[in-house]
């Protein structure tokens, strides 16, 4: 293990929207804001995290040239009710069937909710990676997290157990990776990892085939996975 997840960040141009979006649609608690930042934690251990992006080119999925990057899986007891509530929220459908229903969240981005009549509230599942190679990605960040494979399937694949933070990999054949930071080739999303000494993570991560990108700040530097998608290593 290299690191642990700290956050799955999501880009926005109006962070306060998209934060009182989900905490309104999810039930999720804010626990920092700032102009650039808000934060958000789960009930079950997900942080999630909303960052001002002034020149956010939104998805509009499933055209390829303006692509998702990554997606949200949530889980709810009734599709029809938690479809009505994201759309009252201000979300837009997409797709559904009868096991998930596709919306875009205020800021354009898709996410699933998915049936589970298990449990009575809203949870988050997992977070899914389009990426060109699922089997490569998931190897990539199996390694960064220290979580098994727990799946492999046609253009599929997650590392971790289900319950426990897993991420998912789905293959898309017209994959456009981002240029971060060039907003004409939006990251959308990017995955934040707390690591104990940057300099041994970083090293690490780079002879498993991320690209350093050259950019960080007090406690983060900025890289580059092999599908082209940016991830900050943090440190406290």
């Amino acid at each position: 293990m290299i690191g642990t997840l700290r956050a799955v960040v999501l880009d926005a141009p109006d962070i306060r929207r998209l934060a009182d979006f989900y905490t309104a649609l999810a039930g999720w608690t804010e626990r920092y804001a700032d102009d650039e930042w808000i934060s958000l934690e789960t009930g079950d251990g997900w942080r999630l995290a909303v960052q001002l992006s002034p020149d956010h080119v939104p998805p509009r999925w499933p055209d390829p040239a303006y692509p998702q990057q990554a997606h949200l899986d949530l889980r709810v007891p009734d599709l029809d009710a938690g479809a009505a509530r994201a759309v009252e929220l201000g979300a837009e459908p997409l797709r559904s069937n009868e096991n998930w229903h596709t919306l875009a969240d205020p800021a354009g981005h898709p996410f699933d909710l998915c049936l589970f009549p298990a449990r009575q509230e809203t949870t988050l599942m997992g977070v899914t990676l389009d990426c060109p190679d699922a089997k490569e990605l998931s190897a990539f960040y199996a390694e960064v997290f220290g979580k098994p494979v727990t799946f492999e399937g046609d253009g599929m694949a997650m590392i971790g157990e289900d319950g426990a933070q897993p991420v998912l990999f789905q293959q898309v054949a017209d994959y456009r990776a981002p240029r971060w930071p060039d907003p004409s080739y939006p990251q959308q999303f990017h995955l934040d990892v707390t690591v104990d000494d940057i300099d041994a993570a970083e090293s690490a991560v780079l002879k498993l085939g991320a690209a350093s990108l050259s950019a960080g700040g007090e406690n983060w530097r900025v890289y580059a996975d092999p599908a082209g998608k940016p991830f900050c290593l943090c440190w406290d």
